[in-house]
């Protein structure tokens, strides 16, 4: 398993590096991940799509899928894509601290 550092803290990674354990999930772990993916700057856009992940992820036990977030987050897809480049639905899930929705390549 390997670890890498985000804001000042040594956070495990699992096979699709993604956080092992979302207890240690922060909005400033969230900034930094976002960072490293590209994004220097989380928006209230992208925090509306890092929340309703989050909630997903608590009510159904799995990161929801492009589809499902294209039609239940409020952002469409064209602003999701814009939003996080390079697949929308894994990005915003791995800097929600959460595992790669099922159905992700």
């Amino acid at each position: 398993m390997e670890t890498r550092e985000f804001a000042g803290k040594a956070i495990a990674l699992d096979a699709d590096g993604h956080m092992a354990n979302r207890a240690e999930w922060t909005e400033e772990i969230a900034a930094a991940i976002a960072a490293d993916e590209g994004i220097a700057e989380l928006t209230p856009r992208h925090w509306l799509v890092i929340n309703f992940m989050r909630k997903a992820f608590d009510e159904k036990g799995d990161a929801p899928s492009i589809r499902r977030l294209t039609k239940e987050s409020g952002v469409d897809t064209k602003e999701l894509y814009d939003l996080f480049p390079k697949g929308p639905a894994r990005k915003a899930a791995k800097i929600a601290g959460l595992p790669k929705p099922t159905g992700c390549i």
